[in-house]
């Protein structure tokens, strides 16, 4: 074993020690990772006890309402169904009774319908917004919604949803159906609160209840939400772990196309942690077995988000598509969140809630990373900075002028190519270079016409690249620069919310595709219409790709196969793109365009017999050789090795 086998060995070992003690955890990881592994125990060893609860939930849920519509069918006995539902609810069984109405609570930018029974929010209108077909914007069905608290209470489980609340305002008064924003006030609530049983039967304790407090702001979509609970420490003695607040809805369609990398499904975001989310074209569940920070019931540009001031325990979440539904149906989601760790007398958990669109800013400015919800790009940082910090404020910028978004997609199209032309510059004088030396190429190619010799012939091609000067990754290497910035665009302009419903030219709705005829039939991997802004990328983007090859002359010979698949894949891009945003389309095809202007400009410039002078210039130059050369000869020369003569 020579002396530089044991420095090998030495090294590979001092490595392996350094990389296990950078990878060990330290003191305050190691306590991070056993808090959370206990708490996956914990949800674990509660597991099977919230399954049960589920199951005698949906049995006292369904029990409760047949009784509540016998009420409304039949002539029945009261003090019999009072009874029958205090068996079944305990101090709440009078709640089991009442009269269903709704209350309007509005700020002008959102109109909330709340019900008094189960005191929950029916529908969520966003009043600025309407849907492709010009109704109302309201996010989820009223008839599906269910959001409640499952909890024991003597022994009992209670299930708020199907329960009547009382209805009051922020005084404790009673109110209105509509309860709007008073002119110079930053607020507005609405109470609803659900008492339990006196000692009598005609009369409530005002001293017990749940209560649920809605608070829209001026200007926001944002509002706060809270549950208290008065006089009722023995729920929480009773409910341990296993409270919980369950929140389903079955979300509405807003839009006429509906974007499969930004389709409706469930984010969350655990508390001081990652956001993450639920498949978007599949049904999907997941069980978040640490705390939680936020839900949100997400469609394309809209979404419905519950937050907590502090955390959620644990949960579980849920996206499914229901059978038989009807033509305004889009997703079920279902949520089920862990509220434990309160306890006593008088308890408040407070809350948010957020009914809005999805747009960058709005989101971004509550600091909750909200925004993660619009798929910039997230997944790759270099894409996600592209679109963060660069082409959305340039944007918004275009926006301050109100201009027409057309108008906005087009400058700022040229404003990217003016910023990537000098890429563009020397990708196309590399590609004047590889055709200066074409015929050189081709003699190579006639002097090794066999297969068995192509190894000589690549050595014989790189050989000459290196006597004149010329990398032949020069033309890919801008290429690759700019990928990042095609890429971010595909993610862009079908995500941004500012496109939605604005029209241009013949396009209606720039977040949706472009349809100058509808054909009686749909082709598969097409579609059933032809979007005019799909055709005019595709044959520029064939016109460019014939250029280009034109351009590249010889590089493209050496490898024929790719020729082909480069007008291939404007011909899938047809079927993929005809269906997506027509912004995106738009937005490729000037790209597009001013590419063949630069390509004519630059052509104007360079001039081939400079280059082919400087090229001869550069053969006749002594190639120095590298450090690295330099050292691999010597290294072989050690061990006896003599290079060929030339």
């Amino acid at each position: 074993m020579d002396r530089n086998t044991i420095a090998g060995i030495v090294i590979i070992f001092i490595l392996l020690i350094g990389y296990s003690l950078w990878i060990t955890p330290s003191g305050e990881e190691q306590e991070a990772l056993r808090k959370k592994q206990d708490s996956v125990r914990m949800v674990k060893r509660t597991a099977d006890s919230i399954a049960a609860i589920r199951i005698a939930e949906q049995l006292i849920r369904d029990s409760i309402a047949k009784t509540q519509q016998q009420v409304i069918t039949e002539t029945a006995d009261t003090a019999a169904l009072l009874n029958q539902f205090r068996d079944q609810l305990g101090d709440f069984g009078s709640a089991a009774l009442g009269e269903e109405k709704t209350y309007a609570l509005d700020n002008g930018l959102i109109t909330l319908s709340i019900s008094t029974r189960g005191g929950k929010i029916l529908t969520a209108r966003i009043n600025d917004f309407q849907t492709f077909d010009s109704l109302p914007l309201v996010l989820f069905d009223p008839e599906k919604t269910l959001f409640g608290l499952n909890f024991f209470m003597n022994n009992r489980l209670i299930n708020t949803d199907q329960l009547f609340f009382e209805a009051l305002d922020g005084y404790g008064n009673p109110v209105n159906e509509t309860i709007s924003l008073p002119s110079g006030q930053d607020s507005v609530s609405l109470v609803m609160r659900l008492y339990t049983d006196a000692d009598t039967d005609s009369a409530h304790s005002a001293n017990r209840y749940i209560e649920y407090r809605y608070t829209l702001f001026r200007e926001q979509y944002m509002m706060n939400f809270s549950m208290h609970f008065e006089g009722l420490d023995d729920v929480f003695r009773q409910s341990s772990n296993n409270m919980e607040l369950v929140w389903k809805a079955e979300m509405l369609k807003q839009e006429k196309a509906i974007d499969q990398f930004n389709g409706p499904t469930i984010y969350y975001k655990y508390y001081e942690d990652e956001v993450d989310y639920l498949s978007e074209s599949k049904d999907d569940e997941e069980s978040l077995v640490t705390r939680v920070k936020w839900i949100s019931f997400k469609q394309r540009f809209f979404c419905a988000t519950l937050i907590a001031d502090n955390y959620f325990s644990n949960g579980n979440v849920k996206v499914f598509t229901a059978e038989n539904q009807h033509d305004r149906y889009l997703k079920n989601m279902e949520s089920k969140l862990n509220l434990a760790g309160y306890g006593g007398n008088s308890v408040s958990i407070p809350m948010k809630m957020y009914f809005g669109p999805n747009k960058f800013t709005i989101l971004k400015k509550y600091d909750l990373d909200l925004e993660r919800q619009i798929p910039i790009g997230w997944s790759f940082f270099l894409m996600a900075w592209i679109n963060r910090f660069i082409v959305i404020p340039v944007f918004n910028f275009l926006e301050s002028f109100g201009w027409n978004y057309g108008i906005i997609i087009l400058v700022l199209t040229i404003l990217l190519k003016i910023v990537l032309f000098p890429i563009a510059y020397r990708s196309y004088k590399s590609s004047a270079k590889m055709r200066v030396l074409k015929p050189e190429i081709d003699e190579i190619g006639a002097k090794y016409p066999k297969k068995d010799e192509a190894m000589k012939k690549q050595q014989a091609v790189m050989n000459l690249y290196k006597q004149a000067g010329v990398n032949p990754m020069a033309g890919c290497i801008p290429m690759l620069l700019q990928f990042p910035i095609l890429i971010a665009m595909f993610r862009f302009f079908p995500s941004s919310f500012e496109l939605r419903q604005k029209p241009f030219l013949w396009a209606n709705d720039l977040s949706s595709y472009d349809s100058i005829f509808d054909l009686p039939f749909n082709i598969p991997f097409y579609g059933d219409h032809v979007s005019l802004f799909t055709l005019l990328m595709t044959v520029s983007t064939i016109i460019y790709t014939k250029m280009n090859n034109d351009l590249m002359g010889s590089s493209s010979q050496q490898l024929p196969g790719m020729k082909t698949m480069m007008y291939i894949m404007p011909i899938m891009f047809l079927g993929i793109f005809n269906n997506y945003a027509s912004g995106l389309s738009y937005y490729y095809f000037l790209a597009n365009i001013i590419t063949f202007g630069q390509m004519y400009l630059i052509r104007q410039t360079i001039d081939e017999d400079k280059i082919r002078k400087q090229i001869e210039i550069n053969k006749k130059k002594p190639k120095k050789k590298s450090g690295w050369q330099k050292r691999l000869e010597e290294a072989a020369k050690q061990r006896g090795y003599k290079p060929p003569k030339k």
